[in-house]
């Protein structure tokens, strides 16, 4: 409860509620597979670093099957990443948790995203037609991915189009607390221009796909991935989802603030939490 607690003042109400929603369905994992015990709604971990402070790095995680988050704190600072979301089923049909849905919302405002595009963008967008294998890059076993600019600029976007990535870029961003959620897309938008939006898949109502969002801010990655469970499937679904949400260019786990603080406070001594 008291771990439930922090998060709840850590995140916004919409970022708790994606959270405890993906435990969910790992309790629907667990009924599927005949109450196979590598699946529980229980079986998370929670991990505090360094001791809470007004003035003195700390920071929280949770860990678990489809849900990771990192959440640094210096100050009045804070950084939610990396963070891991997934869910599979994305949508319980039946059991405990039936009519939970999962990232249905980050899956609709991708493809409107990439169907709003001009013949032109859409051609730059898209990196493949085939949609064939998982292709999240930013997941475990990553961290300071070196990953090149793909797909095609927002600068090449119209101002309608713009709003609209912002938009869905907020759907991950706004997992954050409000106050520190505002802040982070302010320094997403003073980066616009240099946002790539990729794509590979079809656009039908029913395709399965993968979408980037990469600034030197931000990445989000969203991808349909093959079926794991209750049966393994070569094809991606609709039914497992993974997306990625981390801070390019060092700040992952709050890196860089972490080294400035050492360097600004503490006369670059070295210091381990």
């Amino acid at each position: 409860a008291a771990a439930m607690a922090l998060m709840g003042e850590s995140l916004s109400a919409r970022g708790l509620q994606l959270s405890e929603d993906i435990m969910k369905t790992d309790q629907a994992l667990r009924e599927i597979n005949d109450n196979i015990l590598s699946f529980d709604e229980d079986l998370y971990y929670f991990k505090i670093m360094g001791l809470p402070s007004s003035s003195e790095p700390w920071g929280w995680q949770v860990n678990g099957h489809h849900l990771l988050i990192s959440y640094f704190v210096l100050g009045d600072q804070v950084v939610l990443s990396p963070a891991f979301l997934g869910a599979e089923p994305a949508r319980i049909v039946s059991g405990k948790y039936a009519g939970t849905e999962i990232l249905q919302h980050e899956q609709d405002q991708g493809l409107a995203m990439m169907r709003s595009l001009s013949d032109s963008q859409r051609e730059s967008a898209r990196l493949a037609t085939s949609k064939n294998h998982n292709n999240n890059r930013g997941e475990a076993n990553n961290d300071n991915l070196v990953l090149d600019f793909e797909g095609v600029p927002a600068s090449r976007f119209s101002a309608t189009q713009k709003n609209q990535l912002l938009e869905l870029i907020e759907l991950f961003v706004g997992n954050l607390r409000e106050g520190h959620a505002r802040i982070r897309m302010e320094e997403v938008a003073e980066h616009l221009d240099n946002t790539w939006f990729a794509w590979v898949g079809e656009t039908a109502d029913d395709a399965v796909f993968y979408y980037r969002i990469h600034s030197p801010v931000v990445l989000i990655e969203f991808d349909h991935e093959r079926r794991v469970a209750p049966f393994r499937s070569r094809e991606p679904s609709r039914d497992h989802i993974h997306a990625v949400l981390r801070t390019p260019n060092g700040n992952d786990y709050g890196k860089d603030l972490l080294r400035q603080h050492y360097e600004h406070h503490h006369n670059g001594t070295s210091h381990t939490h």
